[in-house]
């Protein structure tokens, strides 16, 4: 049976915005949100083992998940992986060989789910895992939305005293430039050997793939601002998209 790991990663305290993975969002905590699409996926694949690991330095964050889902696996997270400056690939790699101690199996892929990105329905991780395991090639595959700007046509950066476009392109229409998206963090899958065997902490060094996600259900949460204006959008989606809707009907009171 293949054997997959699936992390929910969060340190205590934010800068940007204060105990941002212990907020509550459209009433329920925010880290819930993920466990609860993850356990829709985990349903739809009896094929796969899966475990469900939480990899924090929070004890509250701790607590909260251990009080609805007693199943997922509380990795302390020890000082020299803690601060804003840690790469996340090092917290990635520390919960892969501590589950992998843990249970004496290797696994055959590591998936990450972001906590600040609750619209994130079940199809979205079932297709960005259907991408990494239909192309063996691919060491990584992460979630993006289609991008509202395009660096070679309607993007531009300060040189000197004026702007200059970001890349020099004689394109007169957006369409006639490639395509660009922008990483969103949501979801992250690892083939295994590729993330254990990094050792620079840079996604890039890889061949990556890509799993497109509707653009208006991820806003990075890093603010007061940002975290108001999801849960108005979240309100929108749970009314009109029932696989969002799904996902908040299915957390554990």
């Amino acid at each position: 049976m293949n054997r997959l790991l699936i992390t929910i990663c969060g340190r205590a305290g934010s800068k940007g915005f204060k105990n941002k993975n212990l907020k509550t969002f459209c009433g329920h905590p925010l880290v819930y949100y993920s466990l609860s699409a993850a356990e829709l996926f985990i349903k739809k694949h009896p094929e796969l083992h899966i475990d469900i690991a939480l990899n924090t330095d929070s004890p509250e964050l701790a607590e909260l998940v251990a009080a609805k889902y007693p199943e997922v696996i509380f990795l302390p997270r020890g000082e020299e992986l803690g601060g804003d400056r840690v790469p996340k690939m090092a917290v990635y790699q520390d919960s892969l060989y501590r589950m992998e101690e843990r249970t004496g199996q290797p696994y055959d892929w590591y998936m990450d789910l972001d906590i600040t990105s609750p619209l994130r329905t079940e199809s979205d991780i079932e297709n960005a895992f259907a991408k990494k395991q239909s192309r063996d090639d691919l060491d990584l595959v992460f979630s993006v939305c289609e991008a509202r700007r395009n660096p070679w046509f309607n993007m531009v950066k300060t040189v000197d005293d004026h702007v200059e476009q970001v890349c020099k392109s004689e394109f007169t229409g957006r369409q006639q430039a490639p395509d660009v998206y922008d990483v969103n963090a949501s979801i992250y899958v690892f083939k295994r050997d590729f993330l254990a065997t990094n050792t620079d902490g840079m996604l890039w060094r890889g061949k990556i793939g890509i799993s497109v996600m509707m653009d208006t259900g991820i806003i990075d949460i890093d603010s007061e601002h940002d975290y108001l204006l999801m849960e108005a959008i979240a309100q929108h989606l749970y009314a009109h998209y029932p696989e969002f809707a799904a996902v908040q009907e299915n957390i554990r009171d």
